[in-house]
């Protein structure tokens, strides 16, 4: 069985690595926070110094990290990854990240013949502690079939996307439409209410219509903008904006518009500026009631009947 490291325990990394550990992988932990490893040190699990002493002691290593910069600083700075990994092992990062940054960081661990993969997940971190996640990934598709077993401890729906970058790429734009789709219902929910339609009944005229027929409506709408409460957020707008923002440096690299995207990324920077990072990353709703002069408020919507999927789940009155 391989050894498996970790590098990360936050909330997502650390619902990972626990996974991980259940499923009976060996395995080896750090976390900068040591008050972070110490369950898992209770529970059988080694603890480590440093992220290159947990490559040392394990043939695939897991990241599970806030942003590009820690995860440079992680693979590649002091102490890091490279410095103890072992040729013909693997390094994997599941962080929402840069595609540019892991091909370099690929490049750097093919010199001392280790390989990369990038693997960030899309759901959170209820869907990791039920293992039901869905992982695009990657890299050599040989290396892709030896990690899978370790990505299935989290994960129940793993893809395949292509060479080293392709999963980074693929949840940027994922997350990118998703906050595009936002600013869209946060205009037409706000015209549709100040035009003098109960919130409630606009919502469930939109899902019944062809724009809800063809995609699943934000399930997090009801149970935050519509009932005004951006707390306990899965998906804080500091993520958004960062991953918002590596798709515009992506776009800008390739010489690719994104005229929309740009005015979302905008919204985020104003939303930003309101001290709201760390709040559900809907919590940018307020400003379009702001410039509308209107709240949409709609407390009383089923939340799973609101985001089911009409397309393939007909509706069930």
């Amino acid at each position: 069985m391989e050894t498996v490291g970790f590098v990360g325990l936050g909330n997502m990394g650390g619902a990972i690595a626990e996974r991980i550990r259940s499923a009976g992988f060996p395995l080896t932990v750090y976390d900068k926070r040591p008050e972070a490893a110490r369950p898992f040190a209770d529970r059988g699990a080694r603890t480590a110094s440093s992220p290159a002493e947990v490559a040392r002691a394990s043939d695939i290593i897991l990241t599970s990290l806030p942003a590009p910069a820690d995860v440079e600083a992680v693979a590649l700075g002091p102490e890091g990854i490279i410095e103890g990994i072992r040729p013909g092992n693997v390094y994997v990062d599941l962080t929402t990240s840069s595609p540019v940054l892991i091909r370099r960081i690929d490049a750097v661990f093919k010199e001392k013949g280790a390989h990369v993969l990038d693997a960030p997940l899309s759901g959170g971190r209820d869907e990791v502690v039920q293992g039901k996640q869905e992982v695009t990934v990657g890299g050599d598709p040989a290396v892709f079939q030896r990690v899978r077993p370790i990505l299935a401890a989290f994960g129940d729906q793993i893809m395949y996307a292509g060479g080293i970058g392709a999963g980074t790429i693929c949840k940027l734009v994922d997350n990118v439409l998703m906050r595009d789709v936002t600013q869209a219902i946060a205009e037409g929910m706000t015209l549709g209410v100040k035009a003098g339609v109960d919130a409630e009944v606009l919502w469930e005229g939109i899902r019944r219509g062809l724009f809800g027929k063809q995609m699943i409506l934000h399930a997090s709408l009801p149970r935050t903008a519509f009932r005004g409460n951006y707390e306990s957020p899965t998906y804080t707008l500091a993520l958004a904006q960062k991953d918002v923002s590596l798709a515009v440096d992506l776009a800008r690299e390739l010489n690719v518009p994104l005229p929309i995207t740009s005015i979302v990324e905008q919204v985020n920077i104003q939303a930003m500026g309101r001290g709201w990072g760390s709040k559900e990353s809907s919590v940018s709703f307020i400003l379009q009631e702001e410039a509308a002069g209107v709240e949409v408020r709609a407390p009383n919507i089923d939340v799973e009947k609101a985001a089911r999927y009409i397309s393939i789940h007909p509706v069930v009155e």
